[in-house]
């Protein structure tokens, strides 16, 4: 059998790959906070016939080897965290972080997650949560009686209770970072995960020591450009295609030579 067909099965099995990561970016243009996944592909082994600077005659080296390569594997896909664009809502719960930071989210288990997404509410209780109802760190409620709620560049949350004239604070967000945002483990439900490959979170103020400031009444959108996306997907459905090629080359191959055998 053709050393191609293997190879080139590798190749398609890799575009495919590509398309379904491009498909989930595409499916999450307009979801709050979302990074776009990138893949990364890598070689495989390849088969040494003649190793590079072999002596082939008296006194005389291969100034290049002849090898033939395995094809391709996905080495990994990791989120490009570039800050979406900011859209202005005039909910005076939302917040977007212009920069570098994650919010931090408290599970009902009492696990911590992170997320950019910072399309908050108030449940019964008046407590600040995510739109799937879990804790936003360190736990702020809301006074049922406030009439108003501002949340400042660096993280402080004031509200204006009826009947007085100045605001109050009911505290503070935190901000998190990891050595390694890349090796943050996707959750769903714009939730992120520290891992060992992350690095431990460290928390900070917004708009201090690379931490990015708040802006309220905004939400950050995804950083999906679709016609990046779009270029992406062509490229990756042409490299299937070609690959795909070789595999019927290799087939009309045998043909011819199982008709020459004839």
């Amino acid at each position: 059998m053709l050393k191609a067909f293997s190879t080139a099965a590798t190749g398609m099995d890799a575009q495919q790959t590509m398309v379904d990561t491009i498909a989930n970016n595409l499916a999450n243009m307009n979801t709050n906070g979302f990074k776009r996944s990138q893949v990364n592909f890598q070689d495989l082994l390849y088969v040494k016939i003649r190793e590079a600077g072999r002596e082939i005659a008296s006194g005389v080296t291969a100034p290049s080897g002849l090898e033939i390569g395995s094809g391709v594997r996905m080495a990994s896909t990791n989120k490009i965290f570039t800050v979406g664009e900011l859209q202005n809502t005039g909910n005076e719960l939302d917040v977007a972080i212009q920069g570098d930071g994650f919010f931090g989210i408290t599970l009902p288990s009492g696990e911590k997650r992170y997320s950019r997404d910072g399309a908050f509410q108030k449940d019964s209780s008046g407590q600040l949560v995510t739109a799937s109802g879990f804790t936003v760190s360190p736990g702020i409620t809301i006074p049922a009686d406030a009439v108003s709620v501002d949340i400042g560049v660096d993280g402080t949350i004031s509200v204006l209770v009826g009947g007085q004239d100045t605001p109050s604070s009911v505290g503070t967000l935190d901000l998190y970072r990891f050595p390694n945002a890349s090796g943050l483990s996707s959750e769903g439900g714009n939730l992120y995960r520290e891992t060992a490959a992350s690095g431990t979170a460290v928390s900070g103020t917004a708009g201090e020591n690379g931490y990015g400031g708040l802006l309220s009444k905004f939400l950050e959108k995804s950083n999906v450009q679709m016609v990046n996306e779009l270029i992406n997907l062509i490229t990756a459905q042409r490299g299937y295609e070609i690959n795909s090629r070789c595999i019927r080359i290799g087939d009309n191959m045998l043909m011819k030579l199982n008709m020459l055998i004839r």
